[in-house]
């Protein structure tokens, strides 16, 4: 498995940002590189964010995570619901496969036109693939989970045309069976970062599985693949500590910066 760089990790946390509508505006900049097309719910929300440029063959895939009331109560259903994908089929979490389902239109388009996302993507993707590009797929929170969803579906489709999969707070997505025949473990990060509640949820751990490389950021270090029982644990110790904490010398020196603009 190929290191994620760290102006790739920035480019990535950034676009994931810029999904939202309140987004810092100085984070636009990031955008001018690329083309984009956007696939729009049918409340005229982006969701999906397509990014190409035309001397490169990287296409971001960017999903929007959850976003309302509504969203967030269909994450809380984590009822197994079956999925195809391709040449085989999986238990995964009702609400993503519902994400997955709900109907899409490209802004170049009209909401009559609107077809399930994964359908539509694919449809997008393919005149992209057949030019020789190939995809990173990445999310934060819900969509973090679309993002390998879709990430695994497109690489049985079209084998090799996925290059990596980064998330961003990303909840667990379906089965045990998910986890062993997910084909993309080795190109896949799931960026977690200290007591992420999201990162733990649904709370079945030996139900829904996570898959890929895990990457925590805490107390200033990174940590790889740190099981989900001790991260939660040493979590917890450290949220319990800050107080303490707050009083190290080295809590002083690192906020040094902020003395740049007095």
């Amino acid at each position: 498995m190929k290191k994620l760089k760290r102006y790739q990790y920035e480019r990535y946390a950034i676009l994931c940002q810029l999904a939202y509508p309140d987004a810092d505006e100085h984070y636009h900049k990031v955008l001018e590189p690329f083309n984009q097309r956007q696939l729009v719910d049918k409340h005229g929300r982006m969701s999906v964010r397509i990014l190409t440029t035309n001397n490169k063959k990287e296409v971001i895939v960017v999903f929007r995570g959850s976003l309302g009331l509504r969203d967030w109560l269909a994450n809380l259903i984590f009822l197994p619901t079956k999925i195809q994908q391709i040449d085989k089929s999986f238990y995964i979490h009702w609400g993503f496969s519902r994400l997955l389902k709900q109907p899409m239109y490209s802004s170049t388009k009209s909401i009559e036109q609107a077809l399930p996302l994964r359908e539509l993507l694919v449809k997008v993707l393919e005149p992209l693939r057949q030019q020789g590009k190939r995809f990173t797929f990445i999310g934060h929170s819900s969509g973090g989970a679309v993002a390998v969803l879709m990430a695994d579906y497109f690489e049985r489709k079209s084998t090799k045309a996925v290059k990596r999969v980064v998330t961003f707070g990303q909840p667990a997505v379906g089965s045990r069976s998910w986890y062993k025949h997910y084909l993309l473990h080795r190109k896949t990060y799931r960026i977690c970062c200290d007591l992420d509640i999201v990162t733990f949820m649904p709370p079945f751990p030996y139900y829904f599985w996570h898959v890929g490389k895990m990457l925590w950021l805490h107390d200033d270090q990174i940590y790889e693949n740190t099981p989900t029982h001790e991260r939660f644990f040493r979590s917890l110790h450290s949220w319990l500590l800050r107080p303490i904490t707050y009083h190290y010398m080295r809590k002083y020196i690192r906020n040094k910066s902020l003395f740049d603009e007095h």
